[in-house]
């Protein structure tokens, strides 16, 4: 049965071309606003407001993202979708809006451990069955001076990042310890997938 990943995130599809899984990309075009927040530029050190949970967040936007590109597959197939978020004192660091927002990411990510939150959704087409699913991985970063900070995002790296890093590049000599899922950091937690697509008949 054909696999289909509903993302636009490279660091997916590498995960699952390295894992030796043949699948078919589609993009979703969702909103990934967190459901009560007026307003997503706001300031990292702000006091957090009665939002949806984290946790309620990323499994929606998953589902969400692999329910709107159903339309566009023909036959049979198992949909993937997945999203993450890089949580700290119950604020969602999402991808950050420049260099500013970045810069106090990190700022609030230095010495500290935080939660990296992916909600996963399987969808089955041929009867609709959907499993939803969220991994957790607690990750500590090493204090950062404003020197490393101002070098990393010289460097470009925390672009298009949740939480303005990325474990896989220039961003992992920062953290110091990781508990759980490596990859569910990178954005895709490969072996609870894995299972989920067994537990769903899916073989490949």
């Amino acid at each position: 049965m054909k696999l289909v990943l509903a993302s636009s995130s490279p660091r997916r599809a590498e995960i699952l071309r390295s894992a030796g899984i043949q699948f078919e990309v589609l993009i979703p075009d969702v909103d990934e606003s967190r459901l009560g927040d007026d307003s997503p530029a706001a300031d990292f050190r702000q006091m957090a407001r009665e939002l949806e949970t984290p946790v309620a967040m990323v499994k929606r936007l998953a589902e969400v993202k692999a329910r709107s590109v159903v339309k566009e597959i023909l036959g049979p197939a198992t949909v993937i979708g997945a999203d993450t978020a890089v949580v700290v004192d119950n604020i969602v660091l999402g991808k950050p809006n420049g260099s500013e927002d970045a810069r106090k990411m990190l700022r609030g990510l230095s010495g500290r451990t935080h939660e990296v939150l992916t909600g996963l959704a399987v969808l089955r087409m041929r009867d609709g069955v959907t499993r939803t699913e969220v991994e957790t991985t607690r990750v500590t970063f090493a204090p950062l001076s404003d020197d490393e900070i101002e070098e990393y995002l010289a460097s470009g790296d925390h672009s298009d990042k949740a939480g303005a890093y990325g474990i896989q590049s220039r961003g992992g000599r920062f953290v110091t310890r990781i508990e759980g899922c490596y990859f569910n950091v990178m954005g895709l937690p490969l072996a609870r997938l894995y299972k989920t697509l067994r537990d769903l008949g899916w073989k490949g």
